[in-house]
């Protein structure tokens, strides 16, 4: 019944949200944007898809992950591991959604930018990304560490085991959020500017490559603990590529 009410709300959410859009763009306003005859245009499409690759490359490759630390898990610890994995799961939802939120929000004010040739809006709008993202980052960082301990017993404080499992890895998994800001923003960035395959090059490192590097590499090296540690060694690679393609491309597009 509970989850019967909730699709009806999800329902009624996306119903308002398209409605009201149609009916104020269906008329006459003093927007640019309106309601006008087109035709199907193939090249403007194969383009966009082209571009918008690495976001469809860090969907797919999302599930393979964690089928692999899964696997891993298993193997190493457990039914435990997979549980305190769970768990890392969903509060890292939370924690990259404000990433991804920043980066989706800004591509549109970058894109912008860049295509009208403002390279001091779009140098100002980089700097500030960075500072943000740097401080956000940390910030975050800390806050999943101070955290560990009560949201590992909200989930699983019913296993003292277990428990005591998920805060050791809450607090080694926690260390990636301070450049995963920087990671996620990177992809989007080289979007918004129409560079489909940077975008994808560093999507498909940092969401697949790396990660199936470091969660087979790092256990055989540090047992257990160096399947939680995959993931901040995932994306200190990525934030390291980033950087690179950041500095290599700086004047290309003018925003260093």
């Amino acid at each position: 019944m509970g989850a019967c009410r909730c699709g009806v709300g999800k329902g009624i959410g996306q119903v308002i949200g398209g409605v009201i859009p149609f009916i104020y763009f269906a008329k006459n306003n003093g927007s640019l944007l309106k309601f006008v005859k087109t035709k199907l245009e193939i090249k403007p499409l194969l383009k966009a898809c082209a571009n918008g690759i690495s976001e469809l490359l860090t969907n797919i490759s999302a599930s393979a992950v964690s089928i692999l630390y899964n696997l891993q898990l298993m193997k190493f610890i457990g039914e435990d591991g997979v549980s305190a994995y769970g768990v890392l799961m969903y509060v890292q939802l939370v924690f990259f959604a404000i990433e991804i939120g920043y980066s989706i929000g800004s591509a549109p004010i970058i894109a912008y930018n860049y295509g009208s040739g403002n390279k001091a809006e779009l140098k100002s709008m980089f700097k500030k990304s960075m500072l943000i993202l740097c401080v956000s980052g940390v910030v975050l960082s800390g806050l999943a560490q101070a955290l560990a301990y009560p949201l590992a017993k909200l989930f699983v404080g019913y296993d003292k085991e277990l428990f005591t499992l998920t805060v050791s890895a809450f607090r080694k998994f926690s260390f990636s959020f301070i450049f995963s800001g920087i990671t996620i923003f990177a992809s989007g960035f080289f979007t918004a500017l129409s560079n489909g395959f940077i975008s994808a090059v560093l999507s498909v490192l940092r969401s697949l490559v790396f990660q199936i590097i470091f969660i087979y590499l790092l256990p055989h090296l540090f047992g257990v603990d160096g399947i939680w540690w995959a993931m901040f060694a995932t994306e200190a690679c990525a934030f390291t590529v980033s950087f690179i393609m950041f500095y290599v491309n700086g004047k290309r597009y003018g925003y260093m």
